[in-house]
């Protein structure tokens, strides 16, 4: 059996505004928190801000794992290097093209709508790593992933997957 493994680990730029806003939530849970300790239904709302700025930091330091194994394609969610959820999964044979971002391959869909995800580090660097994968006409996917990633999926539909 001809099987194929490789993994990517992309990490997503971190967010400013939830960085602001776990530390916001972390302040207003002291103050609420104290305040409690005098007023009863104040402890309340400290502990529901307690749980804002868990969630608002969990979210705020997130990581991409992107998996290729016999033909198909799992992005993972890593949130907060500690909590890893199931994002997506894509077959192979349904996806129409896989190109870098900037490819001319990609000029015969520029005027068609899609439903767009990004699944990338969300910088744009030079060289660009990004790649667009159009998934099942009506979906358009942005990756970062490496070039051995790239190369195994190409090894599985040559005619779909584009280096440039």
């Amino acid at each position: 059996m001809n099987e194929s493994y490789v993994e990517c680990l992309v990490a997503r730029k971190k967010s400013g505004p939830l960085g602001l806003l776990k530390a916001l939530l972390m302040v207003l849970t002291v103050i609420l928190i104290l305040a409690g300790m005098v007023f009863f239904p104040v402890l309340i709302a400290g502990f529901a801000a307690a749980a804002g700025a868990y969630f608002a930091g969990m979210y705020a330091s997130m990581e991409f794992e992107y998996l290729y194994v016999d033909r198909e394609i799992t992005v993972d969610k890593i949130l907060n290097k500690s909590r890893r959820k199931r994002a997506e999964k894509f077959e192979v044979d349904r996806i129409e093209i896989l190109a870098p971002i900037r490819s001319w391959h990609l000029d015969n869909y520029k005027n068609r709508q899609f439903k767009d995800t990004d699944y990338s580090s969300g910088v744009e660097e030079q060289p660009d790593r990004r790649y667009t994968m159009i998934y099942d006409g009506g979906r358009r996917i942005f990756l970062e992933p490496s070039v051995e990633f790239v190369k195994a999926v190409q090894a599985v539909a040559p005619r779909k997957v584009f280096l440039d």
